[in-house]
């Protein structure tokens, strides 16, 4: 989120990949260029940092180089339900991680109380799944929901439970503390937070955030807050052969949020 989560990542990821032994990492990066979409730019900070892959959002081309550049840099994964028609970029990709494994990402966007309608996620999500079997075409799959409602993050998770690693809900800058693994060996956790200043309204300086909601009038343009950053995210181990989650655990360094991780 902004400048501040940007300097999370790049001060922490780079540790954390080493001592964490990481084998493949994944940045939600859709706030990262001022709070609204990811530049080229900070794309190349993103990587330079350690992520493997970057997925985007609702504002996935805010910031208009991305349009470009997503269709050179395959790395970058935007929501496969983003919009009808030709969409510059990819939904889905198979990746290699260390060690020569197979991982799959997936983004999609949900549909309750977002700002346009946007296409199912679900049957999205399932022809994709169908067609990377965990623990067959691919050792793990990771699927980001990006999404408003809990609700609807959770049937996510519960929708592909079995079929998927990880299912991970972004968007909502809040890191929701329901971490577990589901019945069918798939690691759950409905937002994993955002990266960012959390001395904010979801990342974004307070007074403007808070002027809207007791007088209901805007005077400024919302601005992200750019005090210390908590990085904030998922942790997860997965079993090779069958492609199920082993361990989850939520993760936080720095800022104001408590300290969490693998041990």
């Amino acid at each position: 989120m902004g400048r501040a989560g940007r300097a999370a990542i790049a001060e922490h990821l780079p540790r954390l990949r080493k001592d964490w032994a990481l084998d493949f990492i994944v940045v939600n990066a859709e706030n990262a260029s001022n709070g609204m979409g990811l530049s080229a730019d900070h794309a190349k900070l993103m990587f330079d940092a350690g992520a493997d892959c970057v997925t985007l959002g609702d504002h996935a081309f805010d910031q208009k180089d991305m349009l470009q550049h997503i269709q050179s840099d395959s790395r970058i994964i935007r929501p496969m339900n983003y919009a009808q028609g030709d969409v510059p970029g990819r939904g889905f990709r198979v990746f290699e991680a260390r060690g020569g494994r197979k991982v799959l990402v997936v983004q999609v966007l949900g549909q309750v109380f977002m700002k346009r309608p946007f296409g199912d996620p679900f049957s999205a999500v399932d022809k994709v799944l169908r067609a990377h079997p965990r623990g067959g075409m691919v050792q793990a799959s990771i699927v980001d929901v990006h999404c408003e409602a809990t609700s609807e993050k959770m049937g996510m998770g519960h929708f592909c439970d079995g079929r998927a690693s990880l299912v991970v809900g972004t968007h909502t800058h809040v890191p929701t503390a329901d971490t577990q693994i589901l019945p069918g060996g798939t690691a759950f956790q409905s937002d994993a937070g955002m990266c960012g200043d959390y001395n904010s309204v979801i990342g974004m300086e307070k007074a403007e955030p808070m002027r809207r909601f007791i007088t209901g009038m805007p005077k400024a343009r919302f601005t992200p807050a750019t005090g210390e950053a908590t990085l904030a995210g998922v942790y997860v181990e997965t079993d090779d052969r069958s492609g199920a989650a082993t361990r989850i655990e939520m993760v936080r360094q720095g800022g104001r949020l408590a300290q969490a991780g693998p041990s």
